[in-house]
């Protein structure tokens, strides 16, 4: 049987020392360890922040759920915001552009989201009911 814990965050960045809490929390909870939980958390943070700045385009009330649950081989991440729909999956898999260029001439930007999709598997994307669903898998270090 799966276990899944749900909470709910007002997309304000005060917020994220909450979603730090929560994933600490579940963590300790189910014995995962110190370097999954780091991860899961900075996975958490990077979404979160780009639902409120670039989702949003800046803080507000509206829903940003995030749900858990312990498989196998990680920990899936059930994400969801109702901010205007966003594909994230390419930007996932791809490096930014900027990339190529020399430290001191790369834009700001992008490559949080790319960090992200080096920590994680099976990412899903789906717009439906007026939310952006993300479901991805943070797999366990060896």
């Amino acid at each position: 049987m799966t276990i899944r814990e749900d909470k709910q965050f007002p997309a304000r960045l005060t917020m994220l020392r909450d979603t730090a809490a929560f994933a600490q929390a579940f963590c300790e909870r189910h014995g995962i360890v110190h370097d999954n939980a780091m991860r899961l958390t900075l996975i958490i943070e990077e979404l979160f922040t780009n639902s409120v700045e670039h989702g949003y385009r800046g803080e507000c009330d509206e829903p940003i759920r995030i749900a858990l649950s312990v498989e196998m081989d990680g920990i899936v991440v059930f994400y969801e915001d109702s901010a205007p729909p966003y594909d994230p999956l390419a930007a996932l898999s791809a490096p930014p552009a900027s990339m190529t260029q020399p430290v001191e001439a790369r834009t700001i930007g992008g490559l949080g989201v790319y960090i992200v999709g080096q920590l994680i598997e099976r990412p899903r994307y789906v717009y439906e009911e007026g939310y952006n669903r993300l479901q991805l898998t943070v797999l366990f270090a060896p």
